[in-house]
């Protein structure tokens, strides 16, 4: 005889009724320790004497369900769930069957199927795994940065973002700071900060940001290059953009520990807008840096100095673009229309490009091979573009800009149809009592009315 499969029920059944078969447990004990009648216990006792304890097993182990549904069946669902959802879910495929083949089998039914077909992956299946690397080897080979939006004030101020500079071989926050959103600007005036503190690393490491990636493929302009990704090329800096947010983990590992941290420090402190708060984070850069960061594995600063003058730095970390000089001496400029004053230099600019500077402060300087060009706005809107496409993490910013312009606009006024028709109300209804006596339109009733009298006299 092989073995036979059991479950726990069963046999804590065996061992107390085996007890009972011995006489060293009465049938009424036995019946109160199995919560079962003493009528099933001496059942059970005849099954033991007859059959053997094997018998104590439920007689349905091992056979089909009364209510499976038929082989039949089970094909010809797999066989169009493979010829026209393959792609589908189980849930939405049990839907499409019900709804187009008639065919009603719950969810998980189906998924079972499924998954015994190979047409379905569970979500353990489906897991991908992230191997760790290495660190890098020495300070400033490589820095990882991102930008984290938090309630970093709490209840006490506005929702801001951070941005985090962390060198991957030490895990040393580099910069930190404090800004409404994340933007090119944003990151020139850290980018900024970072340079002149520790000077050029050697790559940079973000994730697929448009601050950081071209998005669009076919894109017209801009050499396949984001503003900041320009800025980089000029500063001899390499920017890399990460393919998961698991492979730049260190940088997210540290905005989720910045999370716990620094809200709690910022509590402590009092602080409650971003001005403070960049005044406070280098003494909390250098206690934090204390605390966690690691010995490199070789120990080399691999910054190089930024011999460049402050001005040529502030052309560098600035918006640049190339705008089409019209036959008018004009050109368009984020909704605005530039007016070029015409001179000796303007007049031989129609048909060329010349290049716009726009500085972080809100300047905009235009440049014809290095020289500056005098102009003015023409035609100035600085609403923001309709049904315009705002991605998430500068949702924030746009809606305050949104916000305030809609508060500087003075209120509508519906006019009522009287009102269009030119309406005004006399002397009925409620309020004060009108004048009829110096009413001009009166007055003209009164003098046509006396007018006709004395031509029917």
């Amino acid at each position: 005889m092989g073995l036979i499969a059991m479950s726990e029920r069963d046999l804590q059944r065996i061992e107390v009724l085996s007890k009972v078969v011995a006489g060293r447990m009465t049938l009424v004990s036995a019946a109160r320790v199995l919560a079962l009648s003493t009528r099933q216990v001496r059942r059970l006792l005849e099954r033991i004497r007859a059959d053997g304890a094997a018998s104590i097993r439920h007689k349905a182990r091992g056979r089909r369900s009364n209510n499976r549904i038929c082989d039949g069946v089970r094909d010809y669902a797999l066989a169009i769930v493979r010829e026209r959802y393959a792609d589908f879910g189980p849930t939405l495929a049990a839907e499409k069957l019900a709804e187009h083949a008639g065919l009603r089998v719950s969810r998980e039914t189906l998924r079972k199927w499924m998954s015994d077909d190979g047409l379905w992956l569970s979500r353990q299946q489906r897991r991908s795994f992230h191997q760790p690397r290495l660190r890098r080897e020495a300070l400033g080979e490589l820095v990882q940065i991102d930008g984290s939006e938090h309630r970093w004030f709490e209840d006490r101020g506005p929702p801001c973002s951070l941005l985090v500079f962390i060198d991957d071989a030490t895990g040393k926050l580099m910069q930190l700071r404090f800004v409404r959103s994340e933007s090119a600007f944003a990151y020139f005036e850290a980018l900024e900060l970072y340079l002149k503190d520790h000077g050029a690393p050697i790559a940079f490491y973000s994730d697929k940001h448009s601050v950081f990636r071209v998005a669009k493929k076919d894109a017209k302009g801009g050499q396949g290059m984001t503003q900041f990704g320009r800025a980089l090329s000029e500063l001899n800096i390499e920017i890399l953009c990460a393919n998961s947010s698991q492979a730049k983990g260190r940088v997210e590992r540290a905005n989720r520990t910045l999370q716990d941290r620094l809200v709690k420090e910022l509590r402590l402190a009092g602080i409650s807008d971003m001005e403070a708060g960049n005044a406070f984070l280098p003494d909390f850069i250098e206690r934090h840096n204390a605390r966690f960061a690691r010995t490199p594995a070789r120990p080399l600063d691999l910054h190089r100095p930024l011999n460049l003058m402050a001005d040529r730095l502030k052309d560098i970390l600035c918006k640049r673009e190339q705008r089409y000089v019209g036959a008018q001496l004009t050109f368009s400029y984020e909704r605005q229309r530039i007016l070029l004053e015409e001179n000796a230099v303007t007049r031989g600019l129609v048909g060329r490009y010349v290049e716009t500077y726009a500085y972080a402060d809100g300047r905009l300087d235009v440049r014809w091979k290095g020289h500056s060009l005098p102009y003015w706005v023409f035609d100035k809107d600085q609403r923001v573009t309709h049904a315009a496409i705002t991605e998430n993490k500068r949702l924030s910013d746009v809606l305050a800009y949104i916000k305030e312009r809609q508060q500087q606009l003075p209120p509508l006024k519906v006019r009522t149809n009287s009102e269009k028709n030119g309406y005004v109300p006399r002397a009925r209804g409620p309020g004060r009592r009108k004048d009829f006596v110096n009413d001009s339109v009166v007055l003209a009733r009164r003098e046509k009315a006396l007018s006709r009298l004395d031509a029917a006299e």
